[in-house]
């Protein structure tokens, strides 16, 4: 799995003008899954997202996980060109990305996962998502759990 994390002050996720969710203080994570991602990657990654120590505590200092602030929340969007491969020509291949079927699979059950630690919303897997953030910081990190 490929996860952008981004430090959010709030952020949305609309299709087709409407917006189908969004939440304040928290992560913003775009999440690409590939198919030989397993199950020990989606709980590697779920452990290292709501444990990351990424926001600021009282001396302004980046000890605090999206769990320790209040009313922190994560909003996950399926974000297949992650795996964009782009070493020829000028338009990415997305060939190394999932699989849709086993793909959303793996989403939805990531985003249960997040669920079962902090309040957890998402896009819709496979749709046109028009996505607005705040980005807080900017505090942006990439985690690829084949790098672990």
């Amino acid at each position: 799995m490929k996860i952008v994390i981004q430090r959010v002050k709030r952020a949305s996720c609309s299709v087709n003008q409407t917006i189908i969710s969004e939440i304040q203080q928290g992560l913003l994570l775009l999440v690409g899954v590939e198919d030989a991602d397993t199950v020990e990657d989606m709980a590697y990654a779920v452990r290292k997202i709501v444990n990351m120590r990424i926001f600021s505590d009282e001396q302004d200092k980046l000890n605090l996980s999206v769990k320790a602030i209040p009313d922190g929340a994560i909003l996950s969007i399926s974000q297949f060109t992650l795996f964009a491969e782009t070493k020829k020509g000028n338009r990415p291949s997305f060939s190394g990305a999932g699989k849709p079927n086993f793909a959303q699979a793996m989403y939805e059950q990531f985003n249960a996962s997040l669920s079962a630690e902090i309040p957890t919303k998402a896009g819709v897997f496979g749709a046109d998502m028009q996505i607005t953030l705040e980005n807080d910081g900017p505090v942006t990190i990439i985690l690829d759990t084949k790098k672990r």
